[in-house]
């Protein structure tokens, strides 16, 4: 077995051992079909407010110059899907990925230490860890190393567990053997798009950021347009509507990461608790969340524009 094929089995072993759900590695280098396609969403302004996605533009394409010397980017997924549901179903709702402790904490720390076991095993192999806050286009290098295709809705997507899970790479300078892109297999079905409540999928695999749900209880800043009035579907952190209604994710199974259960009362509180929640709640409930991206008055912002 050559040094390429044994370094390439110990990382996808040591990452299954740390909880990944798969590992898959391609060649770092130009995004060549993403960069049209980019280019053409960020001049729609299906982006938004989120102005920092015109920011780095060649780096977001390009990891060799986003890590200097780098040969390969190890794409990984951890799964955060969950049965457990809100018991108030007239309560404001919450995305599942936002139950438990802040995805960017738990899957960092597991990413340092797939970096630490590369160093110790393979030898002087530098690189970076990157989870959703840096210009990578995580989906593309997902769907690149073969872990799985990017459905209508823009997310993710397997045949064996669906599209509950976050992205996350390793860049390193480590030629490695790499995967094959996988087919598509979403077929005729419009699922995601027909049950979209802000029709921010404007066509299959295209999404306007600026309509989402997630965009706008999350990203923007300034008050949520009163075009979306009776269209949020309850939502005030997130939404999981196009997963929710996917076929593929009737094979979802649940997590195995303590980090990820949610705060025991976050699940049990009822429409009226939400309604009149204070900042000392907030600041319990989600002290370690994702959810508290949005902040105190952001949330609050959000259960009043459900509310009113």
């Amino acid at each position: 077995m050559s040094s390429k094929a044994t370094h390439t089995r110990l990382i996808k072993e040591e990452a299954k051992r740390l909880g990944f759900l798969s590992c898959g590695i391609s060649q770092a280098g130009f995004l060549e079909d993403e960069a049209p396609r980019l280019e053409q969403w960020l001049n729609k302004n299906m982006h938004g407010e989120m102005r920092y996605m015109e920011n780095h533009f060649d780096k977001r394409l390009d990891p060799t110059k986003l890590v200097e010397g780098s040969k390969s980017v190890v794409s990984l997924l951890l799964n955060y899907y969950t049965d457990e549901i809100q018991s108030d179903n007239s309560a404001p709702k919450i995305s599942k990925y936002a139950y438990g402790t802040d995805y960017h904490f738990v899957i960092k720390d597991k990413l340092k230490q797939l970096l630490e076991y590369i160093q110790d095993e393979i030898g002087e192999v530098h690189g970076r860890a990157f989870v959703d806050s840096a210009p990578v286009l995580d989906k593309a290098w997902a769907a690149k190393s073969g872990l799985g295709w990017i459905g209508k809705h823009s997310n993710l997507l397997t045949q064996q567990v669906g599209s509950f899970y976050f992205i996350a790479e390793l860049i390193i300078d480590l030629e490695l053997d790499y995967d094959a892109p996988t087919t598509d297999h979403c077929g005729t079905c419009t699922a995601c798009i027909d049950a979209c409540p802000t029709e921010a999928i404007v066509e299959p695999y295209i999404v306007d950021g600026s309509k989402c749900i997630s965009y706008l209880t999350i990203e923007l800043r300034d008050n949520i347009p009163a075009e979306f009035k009776g269209k949020m579907d309850d939502w005030m952190f997130g939404c999981d509507v196009c997963q929710d209604v996917c076929p593929w994710n009737r094979f979802s199974k649940s997590h195995s990461e303590p980090l990820f259960d949610p705060h025991p009362e976050l699940l049990s509180m009822s429409k009226t608790d939400w309604e009149e929640i204070t900042e000392e709640t907030f600041r319990k409930v989600f002290k370690k969340s994702a959810v508290k991206r949005t902040k105190y008055s952001g949330l609050k912002r959000n259960i009043q524009f459900l509310k009113d």
